[in-house]
């Protein structure tokens, strides 16, 4: 089960990334962390930039509504989306499933 806290400022959900894929996707669960792939290499904040557009895309947000609050420099990411629902982010991973 992937790990989506709602607070005050938005949604809080854990994130899972894998820098230098063939393909920007989500890739559905990963040790309770939404499994996100990235083409971006992970040197110079890129995958962070591409994981922030990415997501924001994907979510019909802007990307300044996109913040990771923790795992910069690690694969395992805590990221905070303001302006989204819980009910937003499970829609979400539901339709990489089909």
């Amino acid at each position: 089960m992937i790990e989506i806290a709602e607070t005050d400022s938005g949604v809080v959900i854990a994130v899972r990334v894998a820098p230098r894929a063939s393909r920007d996707a989500i890739e559905g669960e990963y040790a309770g962390a939404l499994k996100v792939r990235l083409t971006a290499p992970p040197v110079d904040d890129r995958a962070n930039e591409a994981l922030r557009r990415f997501l924001a895309e994907r979510l019909k947000a802007p990307v300044s509504a996109v913040r990771i609050l923790s795992g910069e420099k690690s694969r395992n990411k805590r990221v905070q989306i303001s302006g989204v629902t819980r009910e937003q982010i499970v829609a979400l991973i539901q339709s990489c499933r089909t």
